[in-house]
Parts: structure tokens; C-alpha cells; sequence
């Protein structure tokens, strides 16, 4: 959504391939942007607030940029926007000085008018730790982003841990949650969770929002592989994914033609 897309490979004999949506679809940008402005909103109405968490390194800019456009379209409240993370705000910081690797939508919609894609009246980058807990004790709406992504360490897990158990609240998923994380627990709507070693009743809602995952799915994939040179490529091998997902992907692929799709195991051998 930020950055260009990248380009195709050369010819290859063989490519690796991750597979984490492998068996999934990203929502339309479009859905997904009038579904996270519907969140926000909610949150807003119920004076709670909207913790998000988010990778780092790309995910939390694609999500202040999404945010950022719905703001100037009048869509969300003024309402306070808080990236609580202190690696998000120095890779947000690298984003910023190297506009030459945005898109042509990005540019379009920013820089052509001067204006910072990262940066607007209602947003806050909170580096150090007592913002960070002011933003717990403090009582207004606000949304808060803050890693780690799958929620295994960082400062969410304090957030999550003072807003998990208020129904005002709500947690929105907006990526990819590897098998047993506090993440993937909440995005399977358990309804209590371990956080620090106490547990805690989810009375919070959780809200999933497929688009936003950096992850390509796999009719991306497929139409990625077409753009490759398929005479000359011998095999795909799968890796980083779910057996589910690697299974359907692999069917996907072997459909469309790719010779030799094979999903590798950690610590096997494969002739070529």
C-alpha cells in the first residue's frame, strides 16, 4: 500500500515460497478501510479504546497511512492515535526520509500536496515508558497501536492486560497469528487468556481484519508465479506456513501448471 511493488525476478530454476495465507483471501482494501473507520467509530461512541496490535516494520505505517486518509476524508473522530512502540517509531522515522520508495498512489494522495503520509494532528509516536503508561491510566477514547504483532512481548501486552477485561474495548486483528500465541488465542475468541502469568476474562470485543496482512495470499502467489518464467522453472518449495495452508497452496500452484511443488521439512534434503 506504501511502498512500490516489487519487481520480477529473473528467470530462476527454483523458488522458495512462503505460504502462511495459503489458504485464505485478503479482504478488498476498500471493505477493509470502511470496516476499520466502522471500528473506530464504535469505539469513539462507546468512549472506550481500540488496541491494535501490529508488527513493527510495516504494518503499524500501513495502518497510520489507512488512518491518516480516513481522518482527511472526515471518516473517523478526532479521535487521539497512539503508536506505543519505540522500534515502530524509528522504522516510521526511515519511511519518512525515503519517499522516493513510495507507490504512485501514496504520492498521489500526499506528496503531491506536502503532506506527510506519517504524520497528522491527531496521531502520537510514545517512545518512552511513562507516556506509555499515562496512555493505560488515562480514560478517554483512544486507539493505541503497539507490538509486538502476535502479542508475545512488548508493550501490548500491557496494554491488552489493563483493556482486555472492558467491554468498551475492542482488540482488532489485523494479521496473521502463528499457533499458540496470545494472539492466535484471541483471534480464536477464547474467552480467557493468560497475560504475565494471570488470567484474564476477554470482555473486550475482538474484531479480525483480513486486508492489512503483509502476507500475500495465495490467488497473489498464483498470479506472482505467472509472471515468472515458467519453461525455465523446475520446482516451488513452501515453506513458512501452516500444514493447511501449505496443502491448498500446493494444489493451487500444481493447478496452474508450476511443475514440482513440494512443501520442505525442516531438516530434510532435496535433489535438484
Amino acid at each position: 500500500a506504501i511502498i512500490r511493488d516489487p519487481e520480477i525476478l529473473p528467470p530462476v530454476d527454483y523458488l522458495i515460497c512462503e505460504s502462511t495465507y495459503g489458504n485464505r483471501l485478503h479482504d478488498p482494501i476498500t471493505q477493509a478501510m470502511t470496516e476499520l473507520a466502522e471500528v473506530v467509530n464504535e469505539v469513539w461512541k462507546k468512549r472506550g479504546k481500540l488496541i491494535i496490535p501490529a508488527f513493527a516494520v510495516e504494518r503499524t505505517q500501513e495502518l497510520v497511512f489507512y488512518l491518516h486518509l480516513l481522518h482527511d476524508e472526515g471518516k473517523i473522530p478526532e479521535i487521539p492515535i497512539f503508536v506505543d512502540s519505540p522500534m515502530a517509531v524509528n522504522a516510521t522515522s526511515i519511511f519518512r526520509t525515503h519517499p522516493e520508495c513510495y507507490d504512485d498512489e501514496t504520492r498521489q494522495k500526499f506528496l503531491d500536496h506536502h503532506e506527510n503520509p506519517f504524520g497528522f494532528e491527531s496521531l502520537t509516536f510514545v517512545t518512552s515508558t511513562e507516556q506509555s503508561k499515562r496512555i493505560n491510566n488515562s480514560e478517554e477514547p483512544a486507539v493505541i497501536i503497539s507490538s509486538s504483532g502476535m502479542c508475545e512481548g512488548g508493550r501490548i501486552l500491557h496494554h491488552l492486560a489493563n483493556n482486555i477485561d472492558n467491554p468498551r474495548n475492542t482488540i482488532l486483528i489485523v494479521g496473521f497469528m502463528a499457533q499458540n500465541t496470545l494472539g492466535r488465542r484471541l483471534a480464536d475468541r477464547e474467552r480467557e487468556v493468560k497475560i504475565f502469568g494471570t488470567k484474564y476474562p476477554v470482555k473486550a470485543r475482538v474484531k479480525i481484519i483480513n486486508a492489512f496482512s503483509a502476507h500475500a495470499d495465495y490467488e497473489e502467489i498464483k498470479v506472482w508465479t505467472r509472471r515468472l518464467d515458467r519453461d525455465r522453472l523446475k520446482g516451488v518449495f513452501l515453506v513458512h506456513g501452516e500444514p493447511d495452508a501449505q496443502t491448498n497452496l500446493k494444489e493451487v500452484l500444481e493447478k496452474d501448471g508450476v511443475r514440482r511443488v513440494e512443501v520442505l521439512k525442516a531438516g530434510e534434503a532435496v535433489e535438484l
